[in-house]
């Protein structure tokens, strides 16, 4: 199950990256379990959040691997319920993040993150394009980079004839200032380019 990466000496373990990444404390979590408790997609995690946070507290190396393989890190919705919930005030979907952008950095996300990648790629891809979202062009995107093809086909007509699907995205007027912000945020995470 080893990736070949080790941790070796002078090297950051995952709860360091995470705190040097997000400025979050993850040692400050005691385990209570709101946060995976009140989680909207928490039963259909793999391990839930407060599991994940156990493994890279503990920081074996065979540990950390395991939370970041996890499909649970790509499950979360941002939603910050479990932030809410927190008596730590811990905000667990920054942490998230910050494990999903390890996964990719070390090559262990889980098989399942692709289209899960894909959507946020297509997604980030449509706004930057025109400042707002097309839907359009976003499914268009997301099937190309998937090859999910045929996949809800059917959907797209009855959308259409409802008047919810736009064929030409409306721009935004300052567009150079939206490409602005996507360049800075980009060279702060690569993860996102695609």
């Amino acid at each position: 199950m080893s990736s070949g990466h080790h941790i070796v000496p002078g090297e950051a373990t995952l709860i360091e990256r995470v705190k040097a990444l997000t400025g979050v404390q993850l040692s400050h979590c005691y385990q209570c379990g709101k946060c995976a408790a009140g989680c909207p997609v928490g039963d259909q995690m793999d391990l839930t959040s407060s599991q994940i946070f156990r493994l890279v507290q503990l920081g074996f190396p065979e540990l950390e691997e395991k939370a970041l393989r996890s499909e649970g890190i790509w499950l979360c919705l941002a939603c910050e319920t479990c932030s809410t919930r927190c008596p730590q005030e811990i905000e667990i979907s920054k942490v998230m993040d910050a494990l999903r952008s390890e996964a990719l950095k070390r090559g262990l996300s889980h098989p399942k993150s692709r289209d899960i990648l894909a959507f946020h790629r297509a997604f980030l891809g449509a706004v930057k394009l025109a400042g707002r979202l097309n839907e359009v062009g976003m499914v268009a995107d997301y099937k190309r980079r998937t090859g999910h093809f045929l996949k809800d086909i059917l959907v797209a007509p009855r959308m259409f004839l409802k008047g919810k699907l736009g064929l030409i995205p409306h721009r935004i007027k300052d567009r150079a200032g939206l490409r602005a912000i996507f360049r800075r945020t980009l060279s702060k995470n690569t993860s996102d380019r695609g």
